[in-house]
C-alpha cells in the first residue's frame, strides 16, 4: 500500500542511507553503512563551501567488522564529503567501538562511548541501525543456537511477540500463550 497522495510541494533535501552485510572468509563479518544527503538545487553554508544540485553535503561510510557474537573487532570510517572541515575529527573516536557488542543497549553503548562532542550525529545516526543489518545479515548465526535460549529478536516488536501465532509456529519453546479471560 503506498503513502496517500501529498498536498503540493517543492522537493528541498535527499538523505540516502544504505546497509550491507558481507560475510568474510576469514569467518568474520563486515556491515557497511552509507549516508549521502543533497539537495536538488545549488546550496551553500556561508564561510564554509558551496555545492552543485544533487552534489552530496554528506557523503559517509562506516564499516564495522564483527564477529559471530556481534562483537566488533574493527572499525573503518570514510567521510567522503562534509560541509565543514572540523568534522573529519570525529573519525578517530570511532575506533572507541571496538570490542563493544551489537546486542542489547546497543545505542547507549554508541552514546557512552561517542555520544555528544566525542563523535558526529549523522556517524551515530549510521550506527544505530548496523546492528538491524547485522542481525538481518547474520540469521544463519542463530540457526544452530541451543533452542532452550529465547532468540534475540522476539519481543522487539510487534511480529515477534513472543503470543504470537509466528512465535508459536517457529519458536514454540518460547511462545506464550495470550491471558486469556472466561466470558461471563
Amino acid at each position: 500500500m503506498a503513502l496517500p497522495e501529498p498536498v503540493a510541494r517543492r522537493h528541498v533535501h535527499t538523505r540516502a542511507v544504505t546497509d550491507q552485510g558481507y560475510r568474510r572468509e576469514d569467518g568474520l563479518w563486515d556491515i557497511e553503512a552509507h549516508l549521502r544527503d543533497s539537495k536538488p538545487f545549488a546550496f551553500s553554508v556561508p564561510g564554509e563551501a558551496a555545492w552543485a544540485p544533487d552534489e552530496p553535503i554528506h557523503d559517509l561510510q562506516i564499516r564495522l567488522t564483527i564477529d559471530a557474537e556481534f562483537v566488533i573487532r574493527e572499525v573503518a570510517v570514510a567521510m567522503n564529503n562534509v560541509p565543514h572541515a572540523g568534522c573529519p575529527q570525529a573519525q578517530a573516536p570511532m575506533q572507541r567501538l571496538v570490542g563493544a557488542s551489537l546486542g542489547k543497549g546497543w545505542r547507549r553503548t554508541i552514546e557512552a562511548r561517542i555520544g555528544g562532542l566525542e563523535g558526529c550525529t549523522h556517524l551515530r545516526e549510521l550506527l544505530f541501525n548496523m546492528a538491524t543489518a547485522a542481525f538481518q545479515s547474520m540469521p544463519q548465526v542463530f540457526a544452530g543456537r541451543d533452542p532452550q535460549i529465547k532468540p534475540p529478536h522476539l519481543d522487539r516488536c510487534i511480529t515477534w511477540d513472543t503470543r504470537s501465532e509466528l512465535v508459536q509456529r517457529l519458536y514454540p519453546l518460547h511462545h506464550q500463550p495470550r491471558n486469556t479471560v472466561a466470558a461471563d
